[in-house]
């Protein structure tokens, strides 16, 4: 799976950031009333905390926080800088600094009554900060996903836009249980044309003849590491295709692999029962392939530099 990871049994003992104030996990609550549990009406960020307690791409998941919440018409109540300092608040009680992720969520706050309607909102927007001591597991790496194409697509924008990191993730929850009911790792979605899209919590590439590809990007989030992959490759000098492709494409690709802030990349091994970049004698490539393992490389050295330089202000 692409968020298995090691327990830790730190986490027990976590304190968690509501509104600014730290609760033991145990008694960390928030109201039935709440945006969020009544409606998924709110967005949130995941984010990866690397060597020394920096967090990568701060800057740019906040970018897609506050634009998400401007997009729903939401007032997250703090300013960026605001935000950033109880973050990094919240990880020094916890005496973290390096292999936590923290999922940050916010949500338009607390009903007077069950209704979708924001002005039934009577409360300033709910903030949570969750922490955890969570590593990837590393055989996943050399073991590779198992993908399954569902029914359930990627829509348009005027039904629910996918750019939007909202609290509401039936569409991809209903994927992922398709897929894991079909024993696969992940969902491999299409768009509404019938091109790939994205995975249901991961985003898709596929490596031919030594070009990277990867979707249009119009019906999936704007996912942080997917930037991020795509800057690194065009300068290392890679063939760089943000294009529509079908699924005769991925089935006879080279390479596969997905990303995310969690596990960052990692290599696909089979599609709908087709091994990725299948031998003559049918057995299977070691993995990761090269142009993974030299993007998954570059990768970590790109993140670890860029939490390097967060300032905890």
């Amino acid at each position: 799976m692409t968020h298995d990871y090691h327990d830790d049994s730190r986490n027990s003992g976590i304190k968690i950031n509501i509104n600014g104030t730290l609760y033991p996990r145990d008694e960390a609550k928030v109201s039935v009333f709440d945006s969020g549990y009544i409606l998924g009406d709110g967005v949130w960020e995941g984010l990866r905390v690397h060597h020394k307690g920096g967090i990568a791409f701060l800057d740019r998941h906040l970018n897609r926080l506050y634009e998400g919440a401007k997009a729903i018409d939401m007032d997250i109540g703090i300013t960026r800088r605001e935000l950033t300092k109880r973050i990094y608040e919240t990880l020094e009680a916890n005496g973290m600094d390096t292999g936590v992720h923290i999922r940050l969520m916010v949500t338009r706050g607390i009903k007077a009554t069950p209704y979708q309607a924001p002005s039934a909102t009577i409360s300033k927007a709910t903030v949570v900060i969750i922490p955890e001591f969570k590593v990837p597991k590393t055989d996943i790496l050399t073991t590779g996903l198992k993908l399954f194409t569902v029914h359930v697509r990627r829509g348009y924008p005027d039904v629910q836009d996918n750019k939007l990191n909202s609290h509401s993730k039936l569409n991809c929850i209903t994927a992922c249980i398709q897929a894991n009911k079909a024993g696969a790792d992940e969902a491999l979605m299409l768009d509404p044309h019938g091109f790939v899209a994205t995975c249901n919590s991961t985003h898709f590439f596929i490596v031919r003849n030594g070009a990277l590809w990867t979707s249009t990007g119009q019906y999936c989030l704007g996912g942080i590491t997917r930037g991020v992959v795509l800057e690194i490759a065009r300068n290392l000098g890679l063939d760089v295709q943000e294009k529509a492709f079908s699924l005769t494409d991925v089935y006879s690709a080279d390479e596969a692999f997905v990303t995310g802030t969690f596990a960052g990349l990692i290599p696909v091994r089979e599609v709908d029962g087709r091994v990725i970049g299948e031998t003559e004698d049918a057995s299977a490539p070691a993995l990761p392939g090269p142009v993974t393992e030299r993007l998954r490389q570059a990768y970590l050295e790109f993140a670890a530099k860029d939490a390097a330089k967060q300032v905890r202000s």
